[in-house]
């Protein structure tokens, strides 16, 4: 997506790599300009970021250990009364979505999606909430890993669109977010299939996630 913003600006991309819980402090400091890596607006950010439209509309599924009890489960009701320990990746949309499991404990959040991961693989929680994209990444290579499918009538709600992926820049920075709008628009990236697609392209492209 970064590279086909850059081309419809006629600019050269340069791509920086951080940690997620200073990717906004970095782009703060002017290390960066934009940040196109899965930030999804939310009313506290847009108090000290701009936002474009949604480029990716992400689904967000939970995952739990093979061989689990929770394997095959189906519906968020299936977790009644099971006061399952849940976690997920700090600083993100998602905190504020486990309560949607019934009757959760909520367990230590992680800095990382690998370190979530890991704790459903060492029994350290028994579900994480994050997005299919990066569940799908991770169970390639572990095979500990079951994401579950849930009824869309029983299953994660996001009523708001707080997983969807936006771009974000500097509050201030307003040429620069007008543009990036601009070009979305102009290559008409409203379109949930094409959106999959890429991202399907995405994961087969990557190299293997820990």
């Amino acid at each position: 997506m970064a590279k086909m913003i850059a081309d419809e600006l006629g600019w050269d991309l340069e791509i920086h790599k951080v940690e997620w819980d200073s990717i906004g402090l970095a782009m703060d400091s002017g290390q960066y300009d934009c940040i196109i890596a899965g930030m999804g607006w939310t009313e506290q950010r847009a108090q000290s970021y701009a936002f474009t439209s949604p480029y990716y509309y992400r689904d967000t599924v939970l995952t739990v250990k093979k061989g689990s009890e929770y394997e095959n489960y189906t519906k968020l009701s299936d977790f009644a009364g099971q006061n399952v320990k849940v976690t997920t990746q700090l600083g993100t949309a998602w905190v504020n979505m486990l309560d949607q499991i019934p009757d959760a404990q909520l367990d230590a959040n992680y800095a990382t999606t690998s370190e979530c991961f890991m704790a459903i693989s060492n029994g350290v929680a028994d579900v994480t909430m994050i997005d299919k994209p990066t569940t799908v990444s991770a169970m390639m290579t572990n095979d500990d890993l079951v994401m579950l499918e849930l009824d869309a009538e029983d299953g994660i709600q996001d009523p708001d669109g707080f997983a969807n992926v936006c771009i974000a820049t500097r509050k201030d920075d307003t040429e620069l977010i007008d543009k990036s709008q601009a070009a979305l628009d102009t290559i008409g990236w409203d379109d949930k299939e094409k959106m999959d697609e890429m991202m399907d392209e995405a994961i087969s492209a990557q190299t293997a996630a820990n």
